[in-house]
Order: structure tokens, then sequence, then C-alpha cells
């Protein structure tokens, strides 16, 4: 059976990587049976966003780079289904795995549809219900022409059913960017800083609704400023955001009380996040690794597409507010907050987030496949 796995941004990189192992692991038949493929769109071609993490997570170098690039999301999604659809058409694979809820994942769904090749979505059932985020509608699209569901918690389940999606294309197996979580969690303490003092605030925001706002963008930035006078903040710059900041600069003094520090690859944020003592962000995947983690976690966003990562985890809504963004982490930093403290995650963990969840897929794919 050749499975082709399209991946474009670095979580995909991050959740494709057990799933690689997975399917290719020596277990019984599953190794003879599995042929892989692993397409890389180029969608964040920036090597510290892109290369570094295939090297960290031991992922072999892609079979196809499809250098697709930056533009609109009209330009990237097109690049894609252009420069997929002749790999496609060339490999002839059994099944198509796609990865979360970028461009890339619903350019491979739209080929993959039409081509009439089966497809696997892997992250599938998530939704914040609000239709003016980009990836809420790869979202949508995406379930809606997958053969394969593979959902990480319970409430995926209940979207996809909602959605008139057949109950037998739905499988909850868990969460695959936990899994190289706790695969490469013992590795983190040699790539933790010397120079960062503890405690500190990890920041991580690439949102539009964040960073395309520029007015908005400098006050958040200032609120941020003000929180490091309680305790060090440290924010590693997505290009995007990068490409705002360089627009306008940072205010006077800025960045003598805020570290600004160039994207980070995979085992050093992962340092950062695993001793922080609260996140700021507006990463549905930080969400996740912060709530296994037992981070203290403050979203700027009035929605999420993870709401188990606050009715089981340690994430709060703070949306665009200010007031409530600071107010909230100073309570954290007081140690008053109704947030999870890290002692205690480990009681709370979310179901099936436990390190297997490629394996179980490995497990789905392969009684098809029989």
């Amino acid at each position: 059976m050749h499975i082709l796995h399209v991946v474009g941004a670095r979580p995909n990189f991050i959740k494709a990587a057990p799933l690689l192992r997975a399917l290719g692991a020596p277990a019984g038949a599953r190794h003879a049976l599995f042929r892989q493929t692993l397409v890389h769109t180029g969608q964040h071609y920036d090597a510290a966003m892109s290369d570094v993490f295939f090297q960290q997570l031991e992922v072999p170098p892609p079979d196809f780079n499809l250098g697709v690039g930056s533009g609109s999301h009209a330009q990237q999604t097109a690049g894609v289904m252009l420069a997929l659809e002749p790999v496609l058409l060339e490999q002839k694979p059994d099944l198509v795995l796609v990865y979360g809820d970028v461009n890339s994942t619903v350019a491979a769904a739209l080929v993959c549809s039409k081509l009439g090749i089966r497809l696997g979505h892997v992250e599938a059932g998530l939704r914040s219900r609000d239709r003016s985020m980009p990836e809420e509608i790869n979202r949508l699209v995406t379930d809606q022409l997958s053969d394969l569901l593979f959902t990480p918690s319970a409430d995926g389940d209940e979207n996809l059913l909602r959605e008139g999606i057949d109950p037998a294309k739905i499988h909850r197996v868990g969460n695959v960017m936990i899994d190289t979580l706790v695969r490469l969690l013992p590795l983190t303490d040699a790539h933790l800083s010397a120079q960062l003092s503890t405690p500190y605030a990890l920041v991580t925001l690439h949102r539009p609704s964040n960073v395309d706002d520029i007015p908005w963008l400098r006050e958040l930035l200032a609120t941020l400023a003000d929180l490091s006078s309680q305790l060090q903040v440290v924010f590693p710059v997505h290009p995007r955001t990068r490409q705002r900041l360089d627009g306008f600069g940072p205010e006077p003094g800025l960045g003598s009380r805020l570290r600004l520090l160039a994207p980070l690859p995979y085992l050093e944020f992962l340092a950062l996040q695993r001793y922080a003592a609260i996140v700021i962000t507006d990463s549905g995947g930080i969400q996740e690794e912060s709530t296994f983690l037992g981070v203290p976690c403050l979203t700027v966003r009035e929605n999420t597409e993870r709401p188990i990562t606050i009715s089981h985890g340690t994430n709060q809504l703070v949306g665009r507010d200010l007031q409530r963004l600071r107010a909230a982490a100073l309570e954290v930093i007081k140690g008053n907050s109704i947030l999870q403290k890290r002692e205690e995650a480990s009681h709370h963990r979310v179901p099936l987030w436990d390190g297997h969840a490629a394996e179980r897929i490995a497990e789905i794919i392969l009684r098809g496949a029989a």
C-alpha cells in the first residue's frame, strides 16, 4: 500500500513525524505493506521554520518539495494544487494523508477529491465556529472530502456527526502532536538557554487578527512590556509577525524589557515551553502542548477550535481584551489563578493524549489494507 503524506507548515511536520515512524515500523506485516512518500509543499520556506524541524524530528528529506512559498490564501492554495496534481498522477498513491488546517491541507484534499484518491485527515473535527478564520474553512472543506477522519478528542467526533459525516469514517485516536512531545521531551534539557532567568513568560503570536492590526499589535506589545516588569518575557517572533514589527519598529525601550528572538527549532521551543511560568499565544498547537505540560496558557483569541484545552487543561481565552490579559497573567504570576498548576496536570490529561495516537492510526490503516 502506497501512502503519500502532504506537509507544508511547522505543525504538519510535528504531526507527521510519529506517523511516518509508526507506518514504517517493522511491526508484523505493517512494514512490508506500506510504502511511503513525503511531499513538502514549501508553504513554510524559512529554514528556521521548516528544514530544521525535519532534522530534529528525525524525518527523512522530502521526496518532493513543491516550493510554493508565500502569497495570498488563494495564490498559496492554487499553487499547491497546481504543483501537487502531477505528483499524485505520477505516484498513484493508495492513500494521501493530510494534517491540521493549513492551506496545503485543503489544497491536497481538493486535488485528491478530483482525482478519486482516498484521503485521510489527521486532526479532523476541530471547530472554532468562526468562519472569519481561514483555518476554519480549511477544516470544514477537508473533513467533507476525507474518507478517513482521525480525531484527537471527543468534541471532534461530535462536530463531525453534527455535520453529517458517516460515523464509519470517524476514528478517535488521540493527538499525534503529543506523540512527538512525549518522545522528545527528555531531550529538551540540553536545549534550554542558560541566559534565561526564571520565572519567565513565553509568547507566540502569528494570527492575522493579532499581527495584521497594527494599532492593536502596538498595544499588545506595550502590555507585554508592562508584564516584563514582573517577570522576563521571551517572544520568539514568527516571520509574519516580524514583517509587521519591521514595518513600524518597536516602541522606544521595548527591546530592553521584552526579549524578541528569532524563530526557534522544535526542541529549543519545547524546552522554553516546558519550564515557562505562563504561555501567552494565539496558536492552536501550543494550547495543546501547554495543556499536556501543565503550563498555564492565556490564548489571545475570542474562540478556540480546541475547547478541550479549557475543559481538561490549562488554557484560558482572554480575547482581544488587554486588561483581561494583564489581570489573568498577574493572577498566574501571583499563584492565585484558577488555571491548573503544573503539579496537578498529570491528573487531568485528555484521554488518548498518551503518545500512541500514531500507532492507533497505523493499525486502522493496516486493517483497511489487509
